[in-house]
């Protein structure tokens, strides 16, 4: 293991998935390697961690399940962890996504890290569900969630304010430990503000495939415009992801295919591209930390359509750079986006309104900036029990 250098201080991120990290966080990874930090990333094995490696990151592989069904499995996670743990000596962990931040939190302290930083990206299904009398599942994972966040040491980082209440609420974390950023930020010289282009307008959903995103309500809502005068258009970008129960299957993506209604791009690396090239961008979630699609959407100076849930009503002002409309609703998604469609104007308007929201509160170099003075400050407390 290569030593760190002088006073140098090793920062140690901890993500689930390969791509996530390189989608999420690895503006985060080059800015703190930039301002001297030892970065070195953990994740589960996939074809992505050669292109972490690639910018000059140091990979370690974790196994980590993605059902979580199996309480063998995950108990040998958290092992894995406090040995990486133990044999990096890292000065900070930043654990992002459920299972890193519960895992890599109870390592953490059994490992004696000095410092933890988690960014609870929203909380999941457990907590979203209606309540019951007796909740033994969500019992068990508020257990967790204060034996994760419990480190004395440690920052506890917020996308909304939804998610925040429900922990402290729950008595898993302290006021001291809140941090409020909102979301991952974006690229402002990636994601550019353009004009919109001409011809009819197009309605554009980029997002896995998954049913709590929203899809059937998106395909229905095209169903139901298919004959709209403005020639409103609707395109999906995505694909379906087998690993997850709530994926859409692929008979059904290729069911749209062969109907017409919805163009089905697939995954795309130039998303920028797309939505300068379309006129709304939708997302009809039902729930969210704090979407990146509507982050990036609001940097390209596009209108936003997106559920009023916590996280997605979190990413815009609303009737100013986007619409709220009910989750689950086919029906009213289809009407906000007829209503924008035909209304050039408002809808322009509120792509300039969205992207001064992004360079006000989305630019990557502040959220890193901000995510740098965290790790600055849980660095340089020294090694002390956990």
């Amino acid at each position: 293991m290569p030593k760190k250098a002088g006073n140098q201080k090793r920062l140690l991120f901890v993500v689930n998935n390969p791509a996530f990290f390189l989608s999420h966080r690895l503006p985060l990874a080059i800015a703190a390697r930039d301002a001297g930090f030892d970065v070195h990333v953990a994740t589960m094995d996939g074809p992505s961690v050669p292109d972490i490696v690639a910018h000059g990151l140091v990979h370690h592989v974790v196994p980590m399940s993605r059902s979580g069904k199996n309480p063998l499995e995950e108990i040998k996670s958290i092992h894995a962890l406090w040995q990486l743990f133990r044999r990096l000596q890292p000065d900070v962990v930043h654990a992002a996504t459920i299972k890193p931040v519960l895992y890599g939190g109870i390592a953490a302290r059994l490992a004696g890290v000095p410092g933890y930083l988690a960014a609870v990206s929203g909380l999941g299904f457990i907590f979203t569900r209606p309540a019951q009398r007796f909740d033994f599942l969500r019992l068990a994972a508020t257990t967790l969630y204060r034996l994760a966040l419990g480190h004395r040491n440690s920052r506890v980082i917020f996308q909304n304010g939804n998610d925040r209440d429900v922990l402290r609420k729950a008595g898993v974390v302290r006021s001291e430990q809140v941090v409020m950023i909102r979301g991952s930020g974006a690229d402002l010289d990636v994601f550019r503000f353009m004009p919109e282009p001409d011809g009819p307008p197009i309605a554009i959903m980029a997002a896995r495939l998954l049913t709590d995103k929203g899809v059937l309500e998106f395909v229905e809502a095209a169903r139901m415009t298919a004959n709209d005068p403005s020639g409103l258009r609707w395109q999906l970008v995505g694909s379906p992801d087998p690993g997850n129960p709530a994926s859409i299957t692929s008979d059904q993506l290729e069911q749209w295919k062969r109907d017409g209604l919805v163009k089905c791009l697939g995954e795309r690396t130039d998303v920028a591209r797309l939505y300068q090239q379309a006129h709304i961008v939708v997302l009809p979630s039902y729930r969210e930390g704090l979407p990146k699609s509507l982050v990036e959407a609001a940097a390209c100076g596009r209108a936003v359509i997106t559920t009023d849930v916590p996280g997605c009503r979190d990413a815009i002002t609303p009737d100013v750079t986007g619409l709220l409309v009910p989750v689950r609703d086919a029906r009213a998604l289809a009407d906000a986006v007829v209503s924008l469609a035909h209304d050039d104007a408002r809808r322009q308007a509120m792509g300039r309104a969205g992207r001064e929201l992004a360079e006000s509160e989305f630019d990557i170099n502040k959220v890193a900036q901000m995510h740098l003075d965290l790790y600055v400050q849980l660095s340089g407390q020294g090694r002390q029990p956990a």
